[in-house]
């Protein structure tokens, strides 16, 4: 594999990865029989998609792509229990985690039951007090009032907490492994239970909800009865599915899709309230979902009230939504605050351990374990290895969150470690988990997990490569292609978004914005010129290269997007690595 552009160390340290010559002319043969632009179709030559796919995939039909809901085990069990409560109007409550996923989880259900003309019990546990997941008191306490609990996005590994919730029926709605043995209900529907085929894997908690009320519908329909508008429902399983940075493949990629479309018609209060207070001025995009709305969402959750962002995604209060979406706005710029301070401190205890173990660590007092998550990826981030940040209470039990990179099976790692006694409890998937321990197991604990992860080959990672799709000139980047680039989306995890060169271009205007961000105006000398922002560029050599460039010419690399300022739109590249001509 060549250097592309022979850059082999970029200002960022990175080597630059194009096509390979296969690809190269699989997208030039996808060009010539389908006449659409080659940088289009060396973004579909990526994705794999064969030339007679190509009009399906850029056009994804969810009736063709949504799997039959049965394939999945309990399901007939879960709707059939489930229309029986909706029916005898038992009274239900719905337990669920408390970020995005979860919450989008929660609001999928009270909407339809709202719908049905039945109120339901919101439950979410709070964060610090009670944990991840269904926990003894809360779910007797519910069982007391309520004919069935509904787990969603947990549950899975909750067997006494499950079996505590005396006198009512509990069903489980997840998507997290599940261990050996499942607890005792009516029904555990998650694709990843161990028993499963792992064909729907790729599948977050509000799609394995979405598929149960699919399910619902079509009994429903059997005994000619009709229930909600689920296509309606889409924006909060596409939010749900970019949040929880499920791959966007396959179903995923058409739920996205049409979930995005739903949402640009603003009919949800609660989401059209938190578009506007996250100043979202333009259709909304993978992007939003992932770095406006989901942070937010996910802020009540971390540092406020648990049940803010459910409340918010199913409330049909204006009122109460324009509340709720300014409080998780306040809550999502003090979380920013205090990740800062705590990133800051892991980032240097990692560094005096060395960012180049296959695991990358800190702990600390006092730490807010709402934002041990957000931290643990930006240290994978800035490393390129698992990472696991861990914040320590008076009582010396460590609450920690870690975040893996591909390749390396983290969850199964974690669950190993506390079937071992090294941790309290611990659970996830394979790009993230969380985990307990005790303060006088921390290092033993921490060495364990290093060597497993090490097995998986999580110490043998350079600096991550960049990967690119091709070459581009200024002059290509047109409003045109970037719509085309759009068609083969949403990008996301598993799906990156295509990344061009810009070949030997000069600099014309560069400035610095805020602390740490860049913008740039560049050419080939040919044709237009072309604006550029940089996120971050002073966190790194390649702000400072660019800013004092003293006339030398540079290849810049990124991803095209428009730009809206002012009700006009612009293209501009999203500039994330450069290197000397």
């Amino acid at each position: 594999m060549h250097d592309f552009l022979n850059v082999s160390a970029s200002l960022t340290g990175r080597r630059w990865v194009g096509p390979s010559v296969e690809r190269n002319r699989l997208a030039e043969a996808l060009a010539q029989q389908t006449a659409l632009p080659l940088p289009l179709c060396q973004t579909l030559a990526r994705r794999g998609v064969a030339p007679d796919d190509v009009a399906n995939f850029l056009e994804p039909k969810l009736k063709d792509l949504l799997p039959d809901p049965l394939t999945l085990k309990d399901m007939g069990t879960a709707a059939t229990r489930f229309l029986k409560a909706v029916k005898a109007r038992e009274k239900i409550a719905v337990f669920a985690d408390y970020d995005v996923d979860g919450g989008t989880s929660a609001a999928l259900l009270i909407t339809w039951l709202r719908q049905m003309g039945l109120p339901s019990t919101l439950y979410i546990p709070d964060r610090i007090d009670e944990g991840y997941g269904p926990n003894e008191p809360a779910m007797e306490g519910l069982a007391r009032d309520h004919d069935l609990i509904i787990c969603v996005d947990c549950g899975t590994l909750s067997h006494e907490a499950i079996a505590a919730a005396k006198g009512a029926d509990v069903m489980v709605l997840d998507h997290h492994l599940g261990g050996e043995t499942l607890p005792e209900c009516v029904a555990v529907v998650n694709p990843n239970r161990q028993d499963e085929s792992g064909d729907l894997a790729h599948l977050c908690a509000a799609s394995v909800v979405f598929l149960m009320l699919v399910e619902a519908g079509r009994q429903m329909r059997s005994e000619g009865a009709k229930g909600p508008d689920l296509m309606a429902m889409l924006d909060l399983v596409a939010l749900a599915t970019v949040a929880d940075v499920a791959p966007l493949v396959g179903v995923n990629r058409a739920l996205v899709r049409q979930g995005l479309k739903v949402m640009a018609r603003r009919e949800r209060i609660g989401l059209r309230a938190l578009a506007d207070v996250s100043r979202m001025d333009s259709a909304p995009t993978s992007y939003s979902l992932g770095f406006l709305l989901g942070p937010r969402i996910n802020a009540g959750g971390r540092i406020g009230a648990a049940d803010l962002g459910a409340r918010l995604l199913s409330t049909e209060d204006p009122n109460e939504a324009q509340a709720l979406a300014e409080r998780l706005d306040h809550l999502n710029t003090e979380r920013r605050e205090i990740e800062n301070a705590v990133r800051d401190e892991a980032l240097v205890q990692a560094e005096q351990r060395g960012l180049d173990a296959p695991l990358v660590w800190a702990a600390g007092n006092g730490w807010h374990p709402g934002v041990v998550g957000i931290v643990a990826s930006r240290l994978k981030e800035a490393t390129n290895r698992p990472a696991i940040v861990i914040g320590f209470d008076e009582d010396g039990v460590g609450k920690g969150s870690g975040r893996s990179v591909t390749g390396v099976d983290l969850g199964a790692s974690i669950q190993r470690l506390a079937a071992e006694g090294l941790l309290v409890k611990g659970g996830g998937h394979k790009m993230a988990a969380g985990l307990t321990v005790m303060r006088d197991k921390l290092e033993p604990a921490m060495e364990r997990l290093s060597d497993l992860l090490a097995k998986q080959g999580a110490g043998d990672l350079g600096p991550s490569d960049l990967k690119l799709d091709g070459m581009l000139m200024p002059g290509a980047a047109s409003p045109e292609l970037i719509a085309q680039l759009e068609a083969a989306g949403p990008y996301g995890a598993s799906a990156p978004a295509p990344r061009f060169a810009f070949p030997d271009c000069a600099i014309h205007f560069a400035r610095r914005v805020g602390e740490s961000h860049l913008k740039v105006t560049f050419s080939d000398g040919q044709g237009p010129r072309l604006d550029a922002i940089c996120f971050g560029a002073f966190d790194s050599p390649l702000g400072p290269a660019l800013e004092h460039h003293g006339g030398a010419r540079f290849h810049l690399a990124g991803r095209l997007e428009i730009n809206t300022w002012g009700g006009r739109q612009s293209v501009q590249l999203r500039l994330e690595d450069a290197a000397e001509a």
